[in-house]
């Protein structure tokens, strides 16, 4: 499989620098949920309002402590750095603790942070770099069996459910594997294709690059990207839901959420709208597709309201609903065995 293939050095800590938004942190968030047995801490700065529940450390604190990298843990929109990030990150580089990022910019034009790696000994590892000499997508059918983690908004769960989806099957025997589409899940698998950064004609010829063919019972968990009602990022959910052809789809949402995050006039479209406007689209490659339940973020509702959010998702869509990180996904991965058993 055409791929790109990441390695950084361990232990680690996260960059979170002084963003206010854990929308914006998602990247250092589900480094520390996935990766935590590797990460020592979190250098974050005057003004912070994301703590990932991990130590705080200065760049000489993490060093000393025997860090090896700094992953820039948090973005805004556009992926860029902010200056008064980049004295922190050219103290690290000079203490020669590699520097990992999975921004649009390129580590090495950052001002000064070559010439600081160079002088400390230091790695610059950038993730958001898709493999070169990508097809353009042909929708011929392939063998196996695929499902793919759509969201009604960014950043609403679609890597945590695929990663728990890819974890119970593999509990239970069944062969799968977790495609990472993403920087934070290529951090965690150590592979995949960063769909956000291919030029838009190569989009779903990637997609299939990235779930090729295979036995037939053997499952792609393919983590998804956007929102196909988004007004900025549905580009990368059409070409990845196009060009994986997945079999089926889990719906991801927080249920706290009402307008798309930094798109304050656009309400989050119903759990019914996306599925029905999934299942039209996902029809071009593979008229089976299915939804086969609804993955909820309920961090932030108290344990005892929990059970309404779930029960009106459950009752709107027909379908299994859950939180991965409180119930698990069984009853889902119940209902794809299901639906698609041999």
């Amino acid at each position: 499989m055409t791929s790109t293939v990441v390695s950084f050095n361990t232990p680690f800590v996260i960059f979170l620098g002084d963003i206010g938004s854990e929308t914006y942190a998602k990247t250092g968030l589900g480094l520390v949920e996935w990766r935590r047995d590797q990460c020592i801490g979190q250098v974050r700065l005057p003004g912070a309002g994301v703590d990932a529940g991990v130590r705080d450390l200065t760049v000489a604190e993490a060093r000393a402590r025997g860090a090896r990298s700094l992953i820039i843990g948090s973005a805004a929109v556009g992926g860029g750095i902010p200056a008064n990030w980049i004295p922190s990150l050219r103290a690290a580089a000079e203490a020669g603790i590699d520097i990992v990022a999975g921004l649009h910019i390129r580590l090495g034009t950052v001002l000064g942070l070559a010439d600081a790696a160079t002088r400390g000994g230091a790695r610059l590892v950038d993730v958001r770099v898709p493999p070169v000499d990508l097809p353009v997508g042909t929708g011929r059918k392939r063998r196996g069996l695929r499902v793919l983690t759509v969201g009604t908004d960014c950043a609403c769960g679609k890597k945590y459910t695929a990663l728990a989806l890819d974890r119970e099957l593999r509990r239970r025997g069944v062969a799968s594997d977790f495609r990472a589409t993403g920087q934070t899940g290529i951090m965690i698998a150590g592979r995949g294709i960063p769909i956000d950064a291919v030029v838009s004609d190569f989009v779903t010829g990637a997609a299939e690059t990235l779930s090729p063919d295979n036995d037939a019972a053997h499952w792609d968990v393919i983590e998804g990207q956007g929102a196909i009602l988004h007004p900025g990022y549905l580009q990368v959910t059409v070409g990845l839901l196009v060009g994986s052809q997945p079999d089926a789809f889990v719906l991801c949402h927080d249920p706290l959420r009402e307008h798309l995050t930094g798109w304050p006039s656009f309400p989050v479209p119903s759990l019914s709208e996306v599925i029905e406007r999934t299942v039209a689209t996902g029809r071009l490659t593979n008229p089976r597709i299915c939804c086969v339940g609804v993955s909820l973020n309920t961090s932030k509702i108290a344990a005892a309201d929990r059970g309404v959010f779930i029960n009106q998702a459950a009752a709107e869509t027909g379908l299994p609903c859950v939180d991965p990180l409180v119930e698990g996904v069984g009853p889902l991965v119940d209902r794809l065995l299901a639906e698609f058993s041999a």
